[in-house]
């Protein structure tokens, strides 16, 4: 089932100039989609366009059937999105302000959110106001995965967050989506979710330059570390102790585990260009 579809759509900011022009782009249920892409490159605009907060110029867009800018109960009670910056009420306690915010999700989750605030080790008594920026990302986490959203989007969650946090994020959100679920995260901190995702779209200058299932990516090309630098390689970068590569996967070759920031600068550098089968690149 299709939960994202754009047709040939634009927008952008002022009249001279589009940051999107013809975009086409579907996500079906069940994906954990990256959408990774330089700061700058468009992925927070795309996010609010697909929620309803911009109003795109030109073409169609329907999320899980609704037109999102309508704005309509039935698809905001569908959709979360969790943006890079967001204000909460310094006075108010996680528990109270998660109990109000609740009511608006009809398939929340009260025993998931309290598990998960404990997991994070969240104290849902305490106020925002004391709380550091990386326990109110938390927070924030924790409530989306507990409202049973169809669709989740989240922008640069892992920012603010330690190393362990970080690995926590990832086992939370695979531990606690359903399958009917669409999570969409965006993010340019490439490792952060690269053993998460099972779909990469990578966004440059407002246009998708990759849009292709992890699986693909990795029956195509290999992933390695050497001492020794090869001219035939595709692309490669200097590393202590030697260089991290990328190669076309060899018939009869064993897949290897995608180093997907290696993967998106050989992108971004023009080293690979990889076709997608699903959408063309917007032009």
């Amino acid at each position: 089932m299709s939960v994202i579809q754009l047709k040939d759509v634009s927008y952008g900011y002022n009249k001279t100039g589009y940051l999107f022009q013809n975009m086409n782009l579907e996500v079906v249920e069940g994906n954990i989609v990256g959408l990774l892409g330089k700061n700058g490159a468009g992925k927070s605009s795309l996010l609010r366009l697909i929620t309803g907060l911009l109003k795109i110029q030109q073409g169609d867009i329907t999320v899980l059937g609704h037109p999102p800018f309508d704005r309509s109960p039935y698809f905001l009670q569908k959709v979360m999105l969790i943006p890079e910056e967001y204000n909460l009420p310094d006075k108010t306690g996680m528990g109270r302000y998660a109990r109000s915010l609740s009511m608006f999700y009809p398939n929340f989750e009260k025993e998931r959110f309290r598990s998960l605030l404990q997991n994070f080790d969240l104290d849902p008594s305490k106020k925002f106001g004391k709380c550091s920026y990386g326990q109110r990302k938390k927070f924030l986490i924790a409530f989306a995965l507990s409202t049973g959203c169809r669709l989740l989007l989240l922008d640069e969650p892992t920012n603010g967050l330690d190393i362990p946090s970080k690995s926590l994020f990832r086992k939370m959100v695979a531990a606690n989506l359903n399958p009917d679920q669409t999570v969409v995260i965006s993010t340019h901190q490439v490792k952060d979710v690269e053993n998460l995702i099972d779909r990469v779209i990578l966004v440059d200058q407002g246009h998708i330059v990759i849009d292709q299932d992890m699986l693909a990516i990795s029956d195509r090309y290999a992933f390695g570390f050497s001492t020794q630098q090869n001219e035939a390689w595709i692309y490669a970068e200097k590393a202590q102790g030697g260089y991290h590569f990328i190669n076309e996967l060899s018939p009869g070759e064993n897949p290897t585990q995608v180093n997907l920031e290696l993967f998106f600068n050989a992108v971004a550098q023009g080293k690979i260009s990889f076709q997608s089968t699903q959408n063309q690149p917007a032009s």
